[in-house]
């Protein structure tokens, strides 16, 4: 189970951050990677800070449990729930990185207010709003029932705070801001996370 967590985190990994980094350098000239801001204590700050502490411990918790390190145990053993696992965290890539190739130009991790990307609303967007982290909640569901422990658990439930909190309160605000109505019509008709739940008030 270990090893087969620890391929997918890094596969995960790969393919989420480096490999979509790189296309973006090589079709634009930027990362594209703004990082999470805020001051130290403000919501901003907090929401990176669990998103970014989830998203470390998903690549820590295979190596824990391999090193039979605290937190590591796996909690219980169930061979078919285990390969369901697998088969999710590997549909949560293949969406992930078809939801991060869909916004094409528009990639970001992390918000700058000085810029202005085109608002993505087709493909995948069409469904829900931010199906990029929608995918990943997928893969880290895949991921908690390969490698059921401690350490898993709380990566899943950190980055599900930091995420929703980057979304409502970062995110959405500065796409309001950037994109006025246009961005607000969309929000009222598409999902946050799934489809028809998390949609913002026309008006």
């Amino acid at each position: 189970m270990p090893i087969t967590a620890l391929t997918l985190s890094l596969t995960w990994g790969f393919v989420l951050f480096i490999l979509r980094t790189i296309i973006q350098y090589l079709r634009t000239g930027s990362t594209g990677i703004k990082g999470f801001k805020g001051r130290v204590g403000s919501l901003p700050w907090f929401a990176g800070i669990t998103a970014t502490g989830g998203i470390s411990l998903t690549f820590l918790s295979p190596v824990i449990t391999l090193f039979d390190l605290p937190g590591g145990g796996v909690l219980f053993s169930l061979p078919t729930l285990h390969q369901a696992g697998a088969s999710t965290a590997a549909l949560g890539i293949t969406a992930g990185i078809a939801a991060q190739l869909g916004m094409g130009a528009s990639w970001r991790v992390g918000v700058d207010d000085a810029e202005r990307t085109a608002l993505v609303t087709h493909g995948m967007f069409r469904w829900v709003r931010n199906p990029i982290f929608t995918s990943m909640g997928i893969y880290l569901l895949g991921l908690l029932l390969v490698l059921p422990t401690p350490v898993t658990i709380v990566a899943a439930a950190l980055f599900a705070v930091g995420i929703h909190l980057q979304v409502r309160y970062v995110e959405e605000p500065y796409l309001l801001r950037t994109h006025g109505a246009e961005y607000r019509r969309y929000a009222s008709q598409t999902g946050r996370f799934v489809p028809g739940l998390g949609k913002l008030r026309s008006s």
